[in-house]
């Protein structure tokens, strides 16, 4: 019996899912933020803010919105706020929108700072879009450059899906997370505290500095809305796609050397956060 020769059924190309990346008046992380989120199999395009408060309906062209770090208005009148009204009042409601049609928010630094402003986050169940929390000023009295451990906490957040412990670098000068005793209680029994400062070993940090490097309450790093699908954190992961970009990373080499073994050059921490975000957009409907 004859057989037809017939050419091997091929799977189509998993869609790259379109991340829109603000930048301008003094957000200065677009490029590091594009590229990682290219690195992680997205399609990254960098947006200016003028460009998008112009026409807010770009928004619904895109799976993802980033806010990356900087100085947004040079922090006048408090970390985040002009950008954050004026996102408000071009958008309305239409960031609840996004966020309910099941695509992806992140607020990196100076973005997390826009997005609690904005009321994004944490976006507690009948206070939705009130501003509950705020990044106000380190405790040490002072910008700080550093890099930090962090513990994932188990939560419904799709950025962090997988993770444990984490090693990214912060440079903010207003980064401690601060909000009113029940609203903190409330946060942590939802299960929308992400990250914590930790210890190299992953233990509490405990308000210790520098494990903790700006005195957030409960060593809160990143906070989740309610869905889980969006995130706000101090640390940059964009900072850390490789290796390379870890100031330990020549001792590593040397070690791998030593060995007589080539170095792998492994991807940074950071990576894993942007492929969460693209692999959850790749398996959603309609992506």
């Amino acid at each position: 019996m004859k057989t037809e020769n017939r050419k091997p059924k091929t799977e189509n190309p998993p869609l790259k899912p379109k991340a829109l990346v603000l930048y301008g008046y003094g957000l200065n992380c677009d490029y590091e933020t594009a590229f990682a989120l290219n690195r992680a199999g997205a399609e990254a395009v960098r947006v200016h803010t003028t460009d998008l408060l112009e026409n807010p309906k770009l928004l619904w062209d895109y799976h993802l919105l980033a806010v990356p770090g900087g100085f947004s208005w040079g922090d006048d009148h408090g970390a985040g706020v002009i950008l954050a009204l004026r996102l408000k009042l071009a958008l309305g409601a239409a960031l609840q929108e996004f966020i309910a049609s099941g695509r992806l928010c992140i607020g990196i630094c100076n973005g997390f700072q826009v997005l609690v402003n904005l009321g994004i986050l944490p976006n507690l169940p009948g206070r939705t879009g009130e501003r509950l929390t705020a990044l106000i000023p380190n405790d040490c009295g002072n910008f700080r450059d550093a890099w930090v451990h962090l513990k994932v906490l188990p939560s419904r957040c799709v950025f962090t899906q997988g993770l444990d412990l984490l090693e990214l670098p912060i440079r903010h000068g207003e980064g401690k997370f601060y909000a009113e005793g029940p609203v903190l209680a409330e946060l942590a029994d939802r299960g929308q505290i992400v990250l914590k400062y930790a210890t190299p070993s992953g233990k509490a940090a405990m308000g210790r500095f520098p494990y903790n490097p700006n005195g957030a309450l409960l060593d809160i790093a990143g906070i989740c809305d309610p869905t889980g699908r969006v995130l706000g954190l101090m640390p940059h992961p964009e900072a850390h796609i490789a290796a390379t970009q870890h100031p330990n990373w020549t001792a590593e080499k040397e070690q791998w050397r030593r060995r007589g073994e080539p170095y792998p050059e492994p991807p940074g921490a950071g990576l894993s956060i942007f492929q969460n975000a693209v692999r959850y957009l790749q398996g959603a409907a309609g992506i």
